[in-house]
């Protein structure tokens, strides 16, 4: 029994054993490990060894939810901030200076350009929680109905081919005349080669007015205001005056050293502009017709246009200058030099007196917005091709640009965005004159593709612009033959009941 008692038994330690851990055993443990070692578990968010009822391993899809939710309410959370507002709100808190009305306008107009929120908190602390974009049909179907005949409005539709093709043939391939014009009587006048055509809009009917002799050729025309007398420019420097009523020429003024390529009127006074870059003011109520030079271009003068009101006139030309002009003097008020090429669109807006479109050529191929008044470059469009007429809307903020190489389209702009409507693809070879009918709807284009061709681009949103014989312009197109039978012998009608000016001898 004593040897018994005396031999420990197996897994029993001494006291003296049990303060002093072998050595042995623990270098055991380090170069031969347990192959099942002691799992490390969790409960309660402590760790234990040995006890627990579910051991580690992959977190459960509930685990992941719960541990994605579990946010601490004073350490902001980055993947919630938008650290692009942030930055820029703590640039704007920054400023010592303080900024003007203008100013802020403009960087809050910059930052919603840039996607950036304006005034958000920098610091989140959570997720927001996600917004629903269905709508609410307890809104949709709560709205009132429409009353019986209101009107729901109709989207504008512009077409891209044109309402009416018209032959030209002999038109003048040039870019620096100008050809076409349309009188507030609705009568299209048109130069090819040494003869001028009228086409009465309300009939169809086309009649020679003129035949020059010779080598010369006609190189401009315009209407007076109220569409009852044609000038006619011609390639040997002389300015005619023409009856449309009656067809007669009522008088020639000479003394231009070269081709007039371009006119304008201003109620009695006659501008016409020259190839040697001269412009002549001519008083067709008197035989000594001209009363002022005005010399400031050393090109050709290829757009020539007044303003409304008769105070200034604007003149572009072949040496890339844009020039505006106090009808009181004899000196250029400012010049604009910003274009590359040369200046033949010039257009004055019917709705702004002192905004001024010029549009330049080849080399150029953009439109600029003046302010004649502080003489202001206001904004630019690049239009990708040669710009050669620009017309206005009376009754749209929006202007149309027509264009030569490369493209050799109509382009219809909003103002002042300048953003592009639409393209029309208009001939086939570059446009090089437009006008614009009466009641401002239809723009007509000719190309050197020799035809002419009506496009009802400004589409009117109320009551029709009438005329004198209470019909629309673009309802005489749509009656209007479509064939054109040079030098009909039936007389033209006169649309508006006018008689002739004292001014015109």
């Amino acid at each position: 029994m004593a040897d018994f008692a005396a031999k420990p038994t197996m897994g029993s330690q001494t006291p003296h054993q049990s303060k002093a851990p072998s050595r042995n055993l623990k270098d055991d443990r380090h170069i031969n490990p347990s192959p099942h070692p002691m799992t490390k578990l969790s409960v309660g968010g402590s760790d234990i060894n040995g006890m627990s009822a579910r051991t580690s391993g992959p977190p459960s899809p509930r685990q992941k939810k719960a541990k994605a939710s579990q946010y601490d309410r004073f350490i902001p959370n980055r993947s919630a901030m938008d650290m692009a507002s942030s930055q820029f709100n703590i640039a704007r808190s920054d400023s010592d200076q303080p900024l003007d009305s203008a100013t802020i306008a403009y960087q809050e107009e910059i930052a919603r350009a840039c996607g950036v929120s304006i005034n958000k908190r920098i610091l989140k602390f959570r997720e927001e929680a996600p917004t629903s974009e269905k709508d609410d049909l307890r809104q949709v179907y709560s709205r009132p109905a429409l009353k019986a005949g209101a009107s729901t409005g109709t989207k504008r539709r512009i077409l891209n081919t044109p309402e009416r093709v018209l032959d030209a043939p002999g038109l003048v391939d040039d870019y620096y005349l100008n050809l076409l014009d349309w009188s507030m009587g609705n009568m299209l006048a048109i130069g090819l080669d040494q003869s001028v055509y009228l086409w009465d809009a309300s009939t169809g009917d086309v009649n020679s007015l003129c035949q020059l002799e010779g080598d010369a050729y006609i190189s401009s025309v315009k209407w007076t205001a109220d569409g009852t007398y044609l000038a006619v420019g011609t390639s040997d420097g002389d300015v005619q005056i023409w009856d449309a009523e009656s067809q007669n020429r009522i008088r020639t003024m000479s003394g231009h050293q070269a081709r007039v390529g371009v006119m304008s009127w201003e109620k009695h006074m006659l501008s016409s502009g020259c190839r040697d870059g001269s412009i002549w003011n001519h008083d067709v109520r008197v035989a000594a017709h001209k009363t002022a030079e005005l010399v400031a271009h050393s090109g050709e003068v290829c757009g020539l246009t007044w303003r409304a009101d008769g105070a200034l006139l604007a003149s572009g030309g072949n040496d890339n200058l844009v020039n505006i002009w106090d009808a009181r003097s004899t000196v250029p008020k400012f010049t604009k030099t910003q274009h590359t090429a040369a200046v033949k669109a010039l257009a004055w807006s019917p709705w702004q007196l002192n905004l001024l479109a010029s549009g330049g050529g080849s080399y150029d191929r953009h439109v600029h917005f003046w302010n004649t008044t502080t003489t202001a470059r206001l904004n630019s469009i690049d239009t990708g091709s040669q710009v050669t007429s620009i017309q206005w809307s009376s009754e749209y903020r929006e202007l149309v640009t027509s264009h030569g190489f490369p493209h050799n389209h109509l382009a219809l702009w909003s103002y002042p965005s300048l953003t592009k409507i639409v393209d029309i693809p208009a001939h086939d070879t570059r446009v090089l004159h437009t006008a614009i009918s009466p009641d401002g709807q239809t723009v007509a284009t000719a190309a050197s593709d020799e035809s002419l061709k009506f496009w009802r681009i400004f589409e009117s949103r109320g009551k029709s612009i009438r005329s004198g014989k209470g019909d629309t312009a673009a309802s005489m197109l749509s009656s209007a033959s479509t064939s054109s039978s040079h030098g009909s012998g039936s007389a033209v009608q006169s649309i508006l009941d006018v008689t002739r000016p004292s001014y015109i001898r």
